[in-house]
């Protein structure tokens, strides 16, 4: 597996860990629906929670939640409606995203963005 595969499946451990840590409900991980693919499904206050996770080595390129385009969030609202249509849920859902910066020498810096973006439905 490349190296920033690993690196992702690192912080997207590290983000499920700290969203149980702060009471969320892990529901999913990896869902997809066709290729589209959201990173943590979680649960709180009756709300579900789809959230990106970004996840860099350093800021040469800026920051990690940078990364989540809207195009990203398009395809990323897509696989929020089908998981939404699959589990029948009524209630409201929201876009976080978790951005994490890991240092070698250092804890690993991370960022809960709540409610960070609404993308539309629409094509």
């Amino acid at each position: 597996m490349a190296v920033h595969n690993d690196r992702g499946r690192e912080g997207e451990a590290q983000a499920a860990a700290y969203l149980e840590q702060a009471g969320y409900e892990i529901m999913d991980v990896n869902w997809t629906s066709g290729r589209e693919e959201i990173d943590i499904v979680a649960y709180k206050d009756r709300q579900i929670i789809f959230v990106e996770v970004k996840c860099r080595s350093n800021l040469s390129f800026g920051e990690p939640e940078d990364f989540v385009t809207p195009a990203k969030q398009k395809r990323l609202a897509r696989a929020a409606r089908a998981y939404v249509d699959t589990m029948a849920h009524q209630g409201e859902i929201r876009f976080d995203i978790i951005s994490i910066v890991l240092h070698p020498d250092s804890a690993p810096v991370m960022k809960h963005i709540e409610d960070a973006f609404w993308p539309s439905y629409h094509e």
